[in-house]
């Protein structure tokens, strides 16, 4: 016999190196797909009781990612359950407590909307004005370095609107007393931040503009302290435009208002109020 060919060697040859290929890939693709299997979820024969239990469980121990992942899985899996309500509710807490307001406000977005008439409307109103409570008191801004004219009190507003929609619609609701004492905080504090902003623009030489500021305070927020400096700010741009009668009388307004004023004989402090009506909670 005689010896094989070079082409048939060749055939041979390479008929071997293609199937020890095709065995390296088979072993790649097998382990591929089980690299892909999804993770065990001990919770996926949970019915909806076992789930809201254990959610307030982590809940109640400040486990808040663990809880969300429970509550989500209430509202993916049984989103007509007797649970639906009340898990979007604590849904939304979490969310807000775990440093994502954005996605608490949505959560609660989404309550009203499926749940127009529940029985917990009064605390999905009182938690939406909680989400957008927030303290960007002046004295803040003057820690900081931030200037008043940065501050967007937009959050406030939609914080004083939850809170008056709660005392209006639900006015025996045991939310609602600590819900007015936060909108008499929320109120001084937008009439604070009016204020530090026609400050802002009088030490721009915005003096227009600075009078029209000072005058949203007087008008929109009445007997709030923050009126003292808004009409100095008033005051002294009629000074520096010239208007010497509309001058003189804001400085009458200023002192029937605020007898004891020492804006006049002092100017301006070197930082902003440190009045501060979180004492009422």
């Amino acid at each position: 016999m005689g010896l094989p060919t070079f082409s048939l060697l060749w055939t041979s040859r390479a008929t071997t190196l293609l199937s020890r290929l095709l065995l390296v890939f088979a072993v790649v693709a097998l382990a591929g797909c089980g690299s892909t299997q999804p993770e065990y979820d001990p919770t996926a024969n949970w019915n909806a009781e076992r789930l809201f239990q254990d959610g307030k469980t982590e809940m109640n121990a400040a486990n808040w990612r663990v809880a969300k992942e429970r509550f989500l899985a209430i509202e993916s899996r049984f989103p007509f359950g007797v649970y639906a309500q009340q898990s979007l509710i604590n849904l939304a807490y979490c969310y807000w407590k775990d440093k994502e307001p954005e996605l608490a406000l949505a959560t609660l977005g989404r309550f009203q909307q499926q749940y127009p008439g529940s029985p917990v409307t009064d605390y999905a109103l009182y938690l939406k004005g909680l989400i957008n409570f927030t303290p960007p008191s002046a004295v803040f801004s003057s820690i900081t370095g931030q200037r008043p004219g940065e501050r967007d009190p937009r959050a406030l507003r939609q914080s004083y609107t939850s809170f008056n929609e709660l005392i209006t619609l639900f006015p025996d609701s045991r939310y609602t007393p600590d819900a007015r004492k936060r909108m008499v905080w929320l109120v001084a504090t937008m009439a604070e931040n009016e204020a530090a902003v026609a400050r802002y623009y009088y030490e721009r030489y915005a003096y227009v503009a600075a009078i029209n500021r000072a005058q949203t305070v007087i008008t929109d927020f009445q007997g709030v302290p923050s009126a003292e400096v808004a009409l100095y700010v008033m005051m002294k741009s009629y000074e520096k435009l010239g208007m010497k009668d509309m001058r003189d009388d804001t400085e009458r307004v200023l002192l029937q208002n605020f007898p004891k004023t020492k804006l006049i004989s002092e100017g301006f402090p070197d930082r902003y109020s440190i009045w501060n009506p979180l004492r009422l909670f």
